[in-house]
């Protein structure tokens, strides 16, 4: 049987929780709020639009290779401000930490199926763990693993927003692997796109580059020569990978 990993490295969005595929890019509550926020100086609607037209920009941004992650700022100065009346602008950049966590956060966020099965398993082995993932916000993904009793789990929890880099730049992989005190040619990494997570496995030279499947992965381009070394299905899938190592 192969070794037990050095360290287990996840995503959080589409392998730690999940949300439903919505078509709007933004919680009715983030509109209220910036609404409430401007003192009326765009209709909802127009802030809706807004936010909508700034994700998808901000989406096919986010597509270029080995990216740098752009500051929260920036992101709202690139993709929404734009166009927005000054009474509107001021407000809203003086709010950015704050409407940058409403924006990534999630109402209905599920743990996925078998996770604290995996994470149970891999803490009676001894296997340390850290979150590795792309956020706007990584206070937002933080909180909900402390909300739902997932946080004690990792010892490290590195988000892109902070890191100042993006998957699939491998620095991420490595920032996890650093805290953790651990060589990335034992690790394994466990993502759902192959584009970002298996891809940036693989710039880091772990040892197992595992894709999850989510609903994301089938909404990602074809990515021949980005080959996992095992696919699964949800946690209990990577529980019983865990089980076959020494």
């Amino acid at each position: 049987m192969p070794p037990s990993p050095a360290a287990l490295l996840l995503d959080f969005g589409g392998v730690l929780a999940d949300a439903p595929h919505q078509e709007r890019s933004a919680p009715p509550e983030l509109v209220l709020r910036i609404y409430n926020l401007t003192k009326g100086a765009l209709l909802p609607g127009e802030i809706q639009r807004s936010l909508t037209r700034g994700a998808a920009a901000y989406a096919r941004w986010r597509d270029e290779d080995w990216p740098d992650e752009l500051t929260q700022a920036e992101v709202w100065e690139r993709f929404i401000l734009p166009g927005w009346p000054p009474a509107a602008q001021v407000p809203v950049r003086g709010a950015v930490r704050r409407l940058s966590y409403d924006w990534a956060w999630r109402h209905n966020w599920a743990v996925r199926p078998g996770i604290f099965e995996a994470l149970e398993a891999a803490r009676e082995r001894e296997i340390p763990m850290a979150v590795v993932s792309n956020t706007l916000s990584g206070a937002a993904h933080r909180d909900f693993l402390a909300q739902v009793g997932a946080g004690t789990f990792f010892k490290a929890q590195i988000y892109s927003n902070e890191a100042g880099v993006r998957k699939p730049n491998p620095q991420m992989i490595w920032n996890a692997t650093d805290e953790l005190g651990v060589p990335p040619q034992a690790c394994w990494f466990v993502g759902d796109t192959p584009r970002r997570d298996i891809a940036c496995a693989r710039r880091a030279d772990v040892a197992r580059a595992i894709l999850m499947r989510s609903p994301r992965t089938d909404r990602e381009p074809d990515a021949p020569d980005l080959k996992p070394d095992a696919e699964i299905a949800n946690g209990f899938d990577l529980r019983d990978l865990l089980s076959t190592t020494t």
